[in-house]
């Protein structure tokens, strides 16, 4: 088995290609080795020191390091990991440690701004922020304002400010009128 990596515009974040899927519908997000109970590919990462937070999406892992850490000390560790797991036959995520789908749920008046914004963020700006080993979700909208979840590589990216900002906030304003600003909502 042969691992790719790639750099995220996040530097405390690198993606892992391990050229099979990772998870097969939605994604998951562990913030820490309590929380990745229910993957065992997710609790052998934890496994190596100084690892903060793990993203997978369809066919990548992120992995957040702590700042003090060096990409050369964990690096060859978190490769170790990630075959050992993928040679191991063990599931991703066990049955009943949810995927996550995606947006958040949202009906009322606005469900028709609603259902455009959702078809934007999936059609134009989850693909891309996937290439970056994050994934951004539509958390809710309320009086023009559009809330939104960064996960995986987005989430603390010196960059997502400006993505929000200047590229997602742009695009919808663009399309959907009713759009006046967009917001980060942390998880």
């Amino acid at each position: 088995m042969f691992i790719q990596t790639e750099a995220t515009p996040n530097p405390s974040t690198l993606k892992f290609l391990p050229g099979v899927a990772v998870m097969s519908t939605g994604s998951a997000e562990y913030g820490s080795a309590e929380a990745a109970g229910g993957s065992p590919l997710a609790s052998r990462v934890f496994g190596v020191e100084g690892v903060r937070n793990v993203f997978f999406g369809p066919d990548f892992i992120s992995v957040t390091k702590a700042e003090e850490v060096e990409w050369s000390h964990v690096k060859p560790a978190l490769l170790g990991a990630i075959m050992e797991h993928f040679q191991s036959g063990a599931p991703v995520v066990e049955a009943g440690d949810d995927a996550e789908g995606g947006h958040a749920a949202h009906d009322g008046p606005d469900a028709e701004v609603v259902t455009q914004i959702k078809e934007l963020l999936d059609t134009r700006v989850r693909p891309a922020v996937a290439q970056d080993g994050g994934d951004i979700t539509f958390h809710g909208f309320e009086r023009g304002v559009v809330y939104l979840t960064m996960r995986g590589a987005c989430a603390g990216c010196p960059s997502s400010t400006m993505t929000l900002k200047m590229g997602i906030e742009n695009l919808l304003r663009h399309y959907i009128p009713e759009v006046t600003e967009v917001r980060p909502v942390g998880v």
